[in-house]
Formats: structure tokens, sequence, C-alpha cells
């Protein structure tokens, strides 16, 4: 007997923003849950990477000629047997990764969580492949970066413990580095720390983190992110005329924040902070960095997002966003605009995905690594096959799930799909999803032998709740062959609206007015942002049912960028 499935068609269509053909670009360049950027930039083209935590694959790497325009062109951890994510929360995983170039070859380090630890993985082409991680179990910390220096020697430097592990304050942390054997991928010597608790000590800073080094006229410059990742995040300078210190810091520091702004401006960006600096080959520089935006009172959906600023040296110090307190979501464009590529990740933008090509769209995740192949592209033309199993969203496995990521304060989401359920337990359809204890399920299923679609809510442990919630339930006609329901999910800043439609039919909402703001950072916690997904499962039970998703349309539409 065949598993349960479910199936999808896909049409890539992208709409962008006219702002991006006016001379000006928009923030944030990637939008969605794109954290904690890196920027490398060989000859005139430019690589960036991300944190992906708990989803697979890991390490998106994206690659762009003019900075504002991006592709995502491989991923470094891509094969399940070098990334093990089973029974990893969803912000847990892949912290923090940064990406170089030296001498023909790529290099990413990143930090594996709970898991592995710190490691590099190289590559001769930034598409890949990439090579097996080759760990540094003597690193004690998180956010690797490498610096390779013009006498030809490598560092790695990273976030550590305060000194003999004895903080003198909550959040007391250390940056620290160690030299890098570039040929046998070993570190040597000895370890040397840095910073100590950040820019000024006797201030209490806190969660010096996310180190970056440059060297510009004979002067190491140390950049790293304080403050921690919420809304007092900035990013700091310090500098030494020696590779091992001392590290001056700036008097200007921090060179980028917004905590100091009124959190009720219109538009805010906040959360500034975890940079990155690139170089043109004209010889101007820009920054990239992660910063949130609030629909309201530091709430906010769409995760941390990759942000693009111009930076200005001055007296020999680095200023990101010169002469501006506001981060701005429109700016001069860095360089002459190229072809769009295929698909925005900036700006407001609509695409299509059929679900008909010979493999995946690489922006689609999955929730872990999946260890055996339960979705198919070629088992029904036009659409994506996936079989329903025991696995939830609730748990730590590999469910039926397949994600992209929530880019807009405000816009839509919505699918179609064919779909018999034979037993209550068994539902597929289309979930908005932050973490394990935070999602909606929009889907059909039966009830009492009759086809339904229902609204779920994951259970909220402050209310007692240990099981999903039935938020709303409507009867559907007796599906014929082939006919197909359509669902959606309009995100309206603070709330959800969820609906569905028979074909043919018109729109009906089945839930208006749902809470937003309970799967916002501020309310779910962690480091993740929300993502749409496909989500088809039998609920802890075995199951021989399939299910056909038809198309999965995305519009995002928010006011500032008309």
């Amino acid at each position: 007997m065949r598993p349960s499935s479910v199936l999808l068609p896909l049409v890539l269509c992208v709409c962008v923003s006219i702002v991006q053909s006016q001379g000006q670009f928009c923030n944030p360049i990637l939008a969605g849950f794109y954290p904690d950027p890196s920027i490398c930039r060989v000859g005139e083209d430019y690589y960036l990477v991300n944190s992906t935590f708990a989803y697979y694959p890991g390490l998106g790497v994206f690659h762009s000629r003019d900075l504002v325009h991006w592709e995502i062109i491989g991923h470094v951890l891509e094969r399940p047997e070098v990334l093990n994510l089973e029974g990893q929360g969803v912000s847990r995983g892949l912290y923090a990764p940064s990406i170089r170039y030296e001498k023909g070859t790529f290099y990413v380090t990143c930090t594996l969580v709970d898991i592995g630890g710190n490691f590099v993985s190289t590559a001769e082409r930034p598409e890949g492949p990439w090579s097996n991680p080759v760990w540094f179990p003597q690193v004690n910390g998180i956010d690797p970066s490498l610096f390779f220096d013009d006498d030809g020697r490598a560092f790695l430097l990273y976030n550590s413990v305060a000194p003999g592990n004895k903080p003198l304050y909550e959040g007391h942390r250390t940056i620290r580095m160690r030299e890098f054997d570039a040929t046998n991928r070993i570190l040597v010597g000895e370890e040397k720390i840095l910073v100590n608790g950040g820019t000024d000590i006797s201030r209490k800073p806190i969660w010096i983190e996310g180190p970056h080094m440059l060297k510009k006229n004979g002067w190491y410059y140390l950049l790293a992110a304080e403050g921690g990742t919420e809304d007092q995040h900035s990013e700091v300078v310090f500098r030494s005329n020696s590779i091992s210190g001392p590290y001056a810091a700036f008097a200007g520091n921090p060179i980028l924040t917004q905590r100091t702004l009124d959190p009720k401006r219109a538009h805010p960006v906040t959360c500034a902070g975890h940079a990155d600096l690139v170089e043109t080959p004209a010889g101007e520089w820009w920054a990239v960095f992660l910063g949130c935006r609030p629909y309201r009172d530091g709430y906010f959906n769409t995760g941390r997002e990759t942000f693009l600023a111009p930076v200005r040296w001055n007296g020999g110090w680095p200023i990101i966003n010169p002469d501006l307190q506001e981060v701005k979501y429109h700016y001069p464009a860095p360089l002459p605009a190229l072809a769009p590529v295929k698909r925005a990740y900036g700006g407001n933008f609509t695409y299509r995905d059929e679900l008909n090509g010979p493999s995946l769209d690489p922006n689609w995740m999955f929730l872990r690594t999946p260890r055996e192949r339960w979705y198919d592209l070629g088992k029904k033309k036009g659409f994506l096959t996936v079989r329903l199993r025991p696995e939830t969203c609730s748990g730590t496995g590999n469910p039926t799930f397949l994600a992209q990521r929530q880019q807009h304060l405000s816009g839509s989401v919505r699918t179609a799909l064919e779909f018999t359920a034979k037993s209550p337990n068994e539902k597929a359809g289309i979930a908005v999803f932050q973490n394990e204890s935070h999602y909606y399920f929009l889907c059909e299923s039966i009830d009492h032998a009759h086809p339904v679609v229902q609204l779920f809510r994951s259970g909220d442990t402050t209310r007692g709740e240990r099981e999903t919630v039935l938020l709303a339930s409507q009867g559907l006609d007796s599906p014929s062959a082939g006919n197909r329901t359509a669902l959606k999910i309009d995100a309206c800043s603070d709330m959800y609206r969820f609906s569905y439609r028979t074909m043919g039919g018109v729109w009906a909402v089945l839930k208006d007015s749902v809470d937003a703001t309970f799967l916002s950072t501020k309310v779910a916690g962690g480091f993740v942002g929300c993502m749409y997904a496909l989500y088809a499962t039998s609920d802890g039970q075995s199951s021989a049912t399939e299910a056909a998703y038809d198309w999965f349309e995305y519009t995002g539409i928010d006011d500032v960028y008309r």
C-alpha cells in the first residue's frame, strides 16, 4: 500500500517595488528571517551567509553583483550526513556564520550548538560542493570568524566565556582569538583574549559577540555586536596596530544602534547590530547588519532581517549609517542595478510557485534534517507529492513540513490542495509557524466522517494547554475526484485572517482577527521568524492517505515600499 502524500504546483513570478529602479534600493535587502549576515567580495561578486538554526539545508549562500539584488546559489550544509538536527529546538542549531575568501578558497565558519560546536567548511566555488565540517574542539564559544592577514597568517576570532569562566555580571563575555593553519585546517598556538566584557567593562556591557576583523592603513579593526539581540543591540568597533592587541575602543561607540530612538516613531527599525563590512572595487564601504521591523510595541513576526547601509571612515574609524540616526528603508543604490534576479527578497513583491520543476526551489526549507525522502516532484506531473507521517511540528523531529519565510508585515500566502482524509487525525494544509509551541495551522480533515476545513492554534502552556486548540471549523461539500480546496493566510501586522474556498467558489473567511502577537519574537522567544509551511501530519498514527497541493503563492505589500 502506498504511503500518504500531499501535492503542489509551482510558478515563479516576481514583481518588485518600483523604488529599486529609481536609483534607490529598499531595506531590508533580505526580508524575513535572515539574521546574523556575513559578507565577502571576490572581484565584482559579493557573497553572503546567514544563520539558519534548526532549518535544513543549513547556511544558504547568496550571490550579488550590486549588493541589492541577491540569488541563493547553494547551501554549505546540504547533506544529511553532515548536519543532524534531530532533537534540536527551532532556535538551536546553526548560529552566526562568517564567509571569507582567500587564495582560491571560500571559508565558512559557524557554530552548531548543542551538537558539534565550532567548525570550518571550505569550497573552491561558492555554490559548492562544500567540504565536510572540520571541527574546532578547542574553542569554547560561538560566532567564529576568520581573518587572513597580509603576511600569510590567519586567525579565528570568536565569542567566549569570561576570564577563568568567572563572570563579573550576567552577560559578561569575551572576544578571543587563535591562529588558524589554513593548510591543515587546524588551530595552533595560544588563545588570546582581545576584548574583555566590551567597550567599557566598568559599565557592565553584555554579550559582546559576532566578531569580524579587517585591516586598513596598517590598523586592525575588530567589529562586534554588543547589548544582546533585543532593542539594546548595537555594533561597536575596536582597533590596534598589532593583531594581538591591545585593542582600544572607539570613543564614538556604538557605530550603529537604534536603542536611543523613540520606539513610537513611524516605521521603526530596531535591534540593529551584528554587522559585517565590505569594500566595493571603487573604494566605497558598506555594512550588512541585522535589524527588526516591529508593527507595534516591539512586536515583530518577520524575525531578524538583513539590512544594508553606507559606511564612512572618519578619523580612522568606520561609521555605519553616517549623518543619520534612523536606519532608512531607502538609500541611494551602492552600484548600478543589474538585471533583476529570478526572486525578489526586498520591497513589495509577489511570487507564485507551481512546483513543476525537477527539484525544489532552493528557498524551501525543512524543519530539521529529513532522514527519508517523503516528498516527490515526479509522482504526479505539476505537483509536489508528500507523505502524511506521524511527526508533528510540535515535536523535535522532522515532520512533513516545507517552509518559506514570512517576509512582510502585510501580505498573504495561499495554496490549493487535493486531499481526502481517512480519519480525524489526518490533516493537510498550510501553517504559519514560529516555533514548536507557537503556530497556527489551517487545514483540511474530517469530523464525524464529514470533510471540514479547520484552524488550530498550538497549545499555550501559559494557559495550561498541552494539546493544539481548535479555533474554528467549517464543513465542506464531499469532494469528488480532482476537486481542490484553496487555503489562504492574510498577514495584517498584528493579526492574521484565515480563509478558504472550494474551486470555482469565492473566498470565505474561516476566522478573522487572529492574534499575530502570539507568534511574535516578543511572546514566542527565540531567534527565528515566522515561516509559512506546507504541513501535513497523521498526528502520531501511521497512515496511507495522499493529498495534493496545486500551487503556492506569496504576496507582500508593506506600505513603506509604495
